[in-house]
């Protein structure tokens, strides 16, 4: 699919937030973005031993249902009956998928990381899982337990799965163009984004170069 079909369908920003961020700091810089085009929030599987992890999931859900930005965690599925949570990211697909959605017993939001191997992306067909985000586009720090994926799967996924698609790992303003010949709905941002002080003006500029705005 070409760029000019791409760019008639607005991009957004996957947020990720990791949890050993000092809390206030967080919550301060996630009221400055809510608002900017964010089409989902993860709370990373990134926990500190002893942290009040309920504490922190019903403070950042405060702030995302207000703004009407869904909240997931990322691989404790269990959270989902203990806390006020409206899906979960799988790092990869679970075997006992079924089973979890019998547990939980409610809708919820299911996303996973892929990566090339493309029967993952039929068995998340099968399984109606509501988005993937495949890791990693370029070398990260954060995503450094990614491989880097072939651009030409990401072209073959999307023949195959027609829900939302997005990427994540290395992205920044500067290398976005190498993402153009590429149908996709947004990107995923951890540490390009909540380590900068003033979060708002970084990610207005992802999201100009995302729509090609001038």
């Amino acid at each position: 699919m070409n760029s000019s079909v791409n760019n008639k369908k607005q991009k957004s920003i996957y947020l990720v937030l990791n949890p050993q961020m000092q809390e206030d700091l967080l919550i301060e810089r996630l009221n400055l973005i809510i608002d900017k085009g964010i089409s989902y929030i993860q709370i990373w599987d990134n926990f500190m031993k002893g942290q009040d992890i309920g504490k922190m999931i019903t403070e950042i859900h405060s702030i995302s249902s207000a703004h009407q930005v869904p909240l997931l965690i990322n691989n404790h599925w269990k959270y989902l009956r203990d806390f006020p949570l409206d899906g979960v990211h799988f790092d990869s697909l679970p075997a006992n998928l079924t089973e979890i959605k019998q547990n939980i017993n409610r809708d919820f939001i299911i996303g996973v990381t892929c990566g090339n191997d493309l029967s993952v992306i039929e068995q998340v067909v099968e399984q109606n899982v509501d988005y993937i985000s495949f890791c990693s586009l370029f070398p990260s720090l954060s995503a450094r337990n990614c491989e880097i994926v072939e651009l030409k799967n990401i072209k073959k996924a999307r023949q195959i799965f027609k829900k939302s698609i997005f990427l994540s790992g290395g992205i920044i303003p500067e290398n976005i163009c190498k993402l153009a010949d590429l149908d996709y709905d947004g990107i995923a941002l951890i540490s390009g984004l909540m380590s900068v002080e003033t979060p708002q003006t970084i990610i207005e500029e992802y999201k100009k170069r995302l729509n090609k705005i001038k």
